[in-house]
């Protein structure tokens, strides 16, 4: 005897929903990020910031901040 037609399907799970995709604004602020980080560390160096020796403060302060857009960027759809 022939199987019926809802015996040979098997079970699909409903497709996962598309994550949203990001604001308009957060890809020019995860770039701005990025971008005034590197700003500190050359303004630091070129002694923009404060007269004298570079600050190892200012140095983690732009290391930071491009830490902080990278790990932005990662959540960027």
């Amino acid at each position: 005897m022939p199987k019926s037609k809802s015996k040979r399907r098997t079970y699909q799970p409903p497709p996962k929903p598309k994550p949203k995709p990001s604001p308009r604004w957060y890809a020019p602020v995860v770039l701005s990020i990025l971008f005034a980080g590197v700003l500190v560390i050359v303004f630091n160096y070129l002694g923009f910031l404060l007269p004298g020796s570079p600050r190892n403060l200012y140095l983690w302060v732009g290391l930071g901040m491009i830490g902080a857009g990278f790990i932005a960027a990662t959540r960027l759809r």
